[in-house]
């Protein structure tokens, strides 16, 4: 989530350490009314947030382009086959990455992550029937994106 939110390995580095110290210092104040889970989700979204904000101010130059890590795969299957599936995933979240933050971030968290609208939901305070819209969005986005390139989002 910490990669996804920032784009940038050192930056999402940073992101997983400042959110571990702030789970040690705010654990007390958890009150178990949400999984534990979700308020971590919901801790790492906002510091990645603030972060992106302060980093938008102080930046000169664009954040590069860098890949998101290869994908699992069954190392059995043909070298080139699973090659090509690598390249199409990572593509296919280089298109999710390059989607507004709000669309990004429910996808990441419904499909990276396997959340449910409901946990999502609670994790970046919003209603479940926004959720369920900038879900919409997101893949309309996305599908006009790779229409033109025979990909699907059946491989998110």
């Amino acid at each position: 989530l910490a990669y996804r939110l920032m784009g940038e390995a050192e930056e999402a580095r940073d992101l997983a350490q400042e959110a571990l110290l702030r789970v040690w210092q705010m654990l007390p104040s958890f009150r178990g009314e949400a999984r534990f889970t979700t308020w971590l989700y919901r801790l790492v979204v906002n510091l990645g947030l603030n972060r992106l904000a302060s980093l938008r101010r102080n930046r000169t130059s664009p954040m590069p382009d860098e890949p998101p890590p290869a994908a699992q795969t069954d190392l059995s299957a043909d070298p080139q086959h699973l090659e090509d599936e690598r390249e199409r995933r990572e593509y296919i979240w280089r298109q999710v990455d390059a989607l507004p933050e709000k669309y990004r971030l429910v996808i990441t968290l419904y499909y990276q992550q396997e959340r449910s609208y409901v946990e999502i939901a609670h994790i970046l305070q919003l209603p479940v029937n926004t959720v369920k819209t900038h879900l919409a969005r997101a893949r309309q986005m996305l599908a006009s994106r790779l229409a033109g390139l025979g990909e699907d989002l059946n491989d998110l």
